[in-house]
């Protein structure tokens, strides 16, 4: 099972015009190229090369890869050793952008709570998000409900028999769609996922910004011509994890473990010493930086919470309300009927997003009378010791840990205990 390193991808849905050179012979189409060659493995700029060679089309490639993982590979996982498609699927899509050891205990407790696909789509999405706060990335999460539900209304609350239609339900690309059948039904398809990119840049040469689709084409390309040149009874299990496996442990972005590799002889990259250069990196971008200052406002054993908009950052989830700067806060704490000069600036914090770094300046204010006026539609007081069932986003759990003591043990929810700030 995967060790996702990247989202895995939603897709091809079409292929840019590019020009495809091929030898000697070229079909031009556009002003991009994809291009088969041999002995060079330079990085060219504005077009995809496949160095091919003796590993073009390497009968025993899948067999070595499950011969590797079958002795090597991971094996003990909480999601392995079942053909259950829910509990396959909920791990794929939990560990895309979130490293193993994060995901396994969300995944025991999510099992907990909801079983079954069915036990998922009965649910609210309120009752869903608790148990995904923290994981991040917080359209999986809607997604998987979404999923959930239009398995039971269109599927009778199993999942399809095959990966194309799989592809088809909320949330679900090709690559995430292949591994469920292949975990599940044994089809024979292949996928191509962060680490399995890695794996293929490197092994084959294919150079080309990996997300761009004319390099996509031709990593998909290249898996489907391995899965044709392997034997029939080919076990696709093992093969599919053993690919996840080997780049999670030996084929890893930084430091790959090539002497441990099983691939490591026919292997481009390690040949030519061009690991750090493939997969080809990205050109790099500035990260925009945003401001927002949180009014922590306490009333005695309450905290006022607002349930964000869907979609938007932490959809769906609770935060201390949330302004542009501090005269919004200011006016907000006039609204409540408290005065903004008792507010206690705390500790500023930072947490990036996958497109932007946003700033927090969270403000502290405790007012005990029940002179309060009432929140704002969306806004309610919740319970300090109810801050461990509610979906809480990572900065807004650190804040409420920092204040009331909220701790973690054995991997369980975290338990808030309420301690006098006053």
């Amino acid at each position: 099972m995967p060790d996702h390193d990247t989202t895995t991808p939603a897709g091809i849905n079409g292929v840019k015009t590019g020009s495809i050179e091929t030898g000697a012979n070229a079909i031009e189409t556009g002003t991009n190229v994809t291009k088969t060659d041999t002995g060079f493995n330079e990085t060219d700029t504005g077009f995809i090369k496949t160095v091919a060679g003796f590993n073009e089309t390497d009968t025993g490639f899948a067999e070595t890869v499950v011969g590797w993982q079958l002795q090597h590979g991971r094996s003990h996982l909480p999601w392995q050793g079942t053909r259950d498609p829910y509990r396959i699927w909920l791990s794929e899509i939990m560990l895309q952008q979130t490293q193993v050891a994060t995901v396994i205990g969300y995944y025991q407790r999510f099992l907990d709570r909801f079983p079954t696909v069915q036990a998922l789509a009965a649910a609210s999405q309120q009752d869903v998000m608790p148990y995904w706060a923290g994981l991040g990335y917080y359209a999986r999460a809607r997604n998987l409900h979404l999923c959930a539900q239009a398995l039971c209304k269109h599927w009778g609350g199993a999942f399809p028999a095959t990966s194309t239609q799989i592809a088809t339900l909320p949330g679900i690309g090709r690559s995430t769609a292949a591994a469920i059948a292949a975990f599940s039904y044994g089809e024979r398809c292949p996928i191509m996922d962060g680490n399995v990119k890695r794996v293929f840049t490197r092994y084959f040469g294919i150079y080309g910004v990996t997300t761009e689709r004319a390099t996509e084409k031709a990593l998909w390309e290249k898996a489907e011509i391995m899965l044709e040149s392997a034997p029939p009874d080919l076990d696709m299990a093992a093969y599919t994890q053993g690919l996840m496996d080997l780049g999670a442990q030996c084929c890893t972005r930084s430091r790959p473990d090539c002497a441990n590799c099983p691939l490591a002889a026919d292997c481009h990259a390690r040949i030519n010493a061009c690991q750090g250069e493939l997969p080809t990196p990205r050109k790099k971008k500035t990260i925009p930086e945003r401001e927002c200052t949180m009014l922590v406002m306490r009333q005695q054993n309450h905290i006022l919470l607002e349930q964000q908009p869907s979609p938007g950052i932490w959809g769906g989830l609770w935060s201390f309300p949330r302004f542009d700067d501090v005269q919004a806060l200011q006016i907000a704490c006039s609204h409540l009927g408290v005065r903004h000069d008792s507010a206690q600036k705390m500790a500023a914090l930072v947490h990036v997003f996958s497109h932007f770094k946003l700033h927090i300046e969270p403000w502290y204010v405790q007012e005990d009378t029940p002179s309060l006026r009432s929140p704002q539609p969306g806004q309610a007081w919740v319970a300090i010791d109810e801050l461990a069932q509610t979906a809480l986003p990572a900065p807004v759990r650190k804040i409420a840990d920092d204040l009331f003591g909220a701790y973690e043990t054995d991997g369980k929810l975290f338990t808030a205990v309420p301690v006098d700030n006053g």
